[in-house]
């Protein structure tokens, strides 16, 4: 995706499908929720986050979230 827009457009999509299995679903139903999180606490920033990106964003005092400074 070249954008979170994007890729929330196309988690939204995946959700209007009915055919969309339920583990599908409730796995794309998370993302959104993340992505939605993501646009709302960084409006500037209009990359597609990664996984990564998206947990820390939510577990920012997580192990795999410090950063270290030199």
């Amino acid at each position: 995706m070249d954008s979170v827009e994007k890729h929330i457009q196309y988690d939204k999509k995946i959700l209007d499908d009915p055919l969309t299995s339920p583990q599908a679903r409730r796995h794309t139903e998370e993302e959104l929720i993340a992505l939605e999180k993501w646009v709302e606490n960084h409006p500037e920033d209009h990359h597609n986050p990664s996984s990564l990106e998206l947990y820390c964003d939510s577990n920012p005092e997580a192990p795999e979230c410090r950063v270290y400074e030199d």
